[in-house]
């Protein structure tokens, strides 16, 4: 499964270990999901 990513973000700590990106997740009624991609994509594919 392919998700998306946000990359090249300014460095910053969180719980200890530095991160360089963020995983994009939505809350729904059911809990927490990870926004994925409808089809197949090249990796490193812009998002529009």
């Amino acid at each position: 499964r392919q998700v998306v990513v946000v990359a090249n973000l300014k460095p910053r700590k969180l719980r200890g270990v530095v991160s360089h990106g963020m995983i994009m997740a939505v809350r729904t009624q059911g809990g927490m999901e990870l926004l994925t991609a409808s089809g197949p994509v090249p990796p490193g594919s812009r998002v529009s």
